[in-house]
Order: C-alpha cells, then structure tokens, then sequence
C-alpha cells in the first residue's frame, strides 16, 4: 500500500497550496491597496496630478514611459517583482507630490499676526454694521415719535378750543370725530 512517505508527500502538498494561497490573498490586497483607494470627492486631484508627474518624468528623448519598463519588468520578472516594481514607482510618486503640496501650502499658509488681523478687520466691520443698523432704527423711531406727537398736538388744539364764554366747542370736536371715521374707512 501507501506508506509515511506518501501521507508526508500529501501533507507537504497541502502546506504548500495554503502558502500559495495566503500570497494570492496577500498580493491581491496589495494590489488593490494600491489602486482605488483616493477619496471620490478628491479623485480627479489626485490623478491631475498623477499625470503631471508623468510628464514631468518624460525627457523629450525618451520614447518608452515608465509603466512600459513596468510592464517589461513584469514579464521577465515573478508577480512578487512586479508588485515590488510598483511599490517603488507609488512612492517616487507620493513623494513628489507630497513635495508639490508642501511647497504650494507654504504660500497658502498665512501667519498668526495675519490671521489676527484678518480677524480683527471682519470684527471691526461687523461691529460697524451693527452700530449703522442700530442708529438707522434709533433715526426712524424718533421720525415715529415725532409724527405721533405732531398728530397728538393737532388734536389737543382742535379738542382744547373753547367758545367766548368758556365752554368747549362741540361743532369742532364733531368734526374731528368725523374726520377720523372717515380716515380708518
């Protein structure tokens, strides 16, 4: 029959195919750690700016991009060198554009003093607008005031008015009564 050696055949086969097994998982991961992972709001940065760092690698005289070294690399070349090719070529990649932000943040970044004065300028021109709104409800409450007190004095007067003898003038006070109806109707 079958003896130890083919059971430690069998076994060994077996580790074996689990080891292939956990690279394949293993690489697939990478592979996709690698791809699809930028924020979709911010894709069409991040690749704007992939593109840029190609150009900028290409000389003129240089006919063969660095992804055809890439692919020519691969096909000499175990899956485990490829994703080590690619590996390297991302970080070139991070690098320089983490280079490119930096640099850009620089003269975006303003300082404390800066900031503090932009501050203060938004603090001022908000306490101004303030005080603007603050004196044109004051202006139109004394215009109210004023013309609530003329009307007051026009009805004293013609309420107030009295006859020779001292009596008070009924003909005026009916039609200042008459006056109103006619003005709320």
């Amino acid at each position: 029959g079958r003896g130890f050696a083919f059971r430690r055949k069998q076994k060994v086969e077996r580790q074996y195919r689990k080891l292939l097994k956990k690279r394949r998982q293993v690489h697939s991961q990478q592979a996709d750690q690698f791809t699809e992972t930028y924020p979709e709001h911010l894709k069409h940065l991040y690749l704007a700016e992939e593109e840029k760092l190609k150009k900028r690698r290409r000389t003129p005289g240089d006919s063969v991009s660095s992804e055809e070294k890439l692919n020519r690399a691969a096909d000499g070349c175990d899956v485990y060198c490829y994703v080590y090719l690619m590996i390297i070529s991302i970080s070139r990649m991070c690098i320089f554009s983490s280079r490119s932000v930096v640099t850009q943040e620089k003269f975006k970044n303003k300082t404390s003093n800066q900031k503090a004065k932009e501050e203060y300028e938004k603090i001022k021109a908000e306490h101004a607008r303030k005080k603007e709104e603050a004196e044109k409800r004051k202006q139109q409450r004394e215009e109210a005031q004023r013309l609530y007190k003329k009307k007051k004095m026009e009805a004293y007067k013609i309420l107030s008015k009295k006859t020779k003898k001292g009596q008070p003038n009924l003909n005026l006070q009916v039609e200042f009564l008459l006056q109103k109806i006619q003005q709320n109707t």
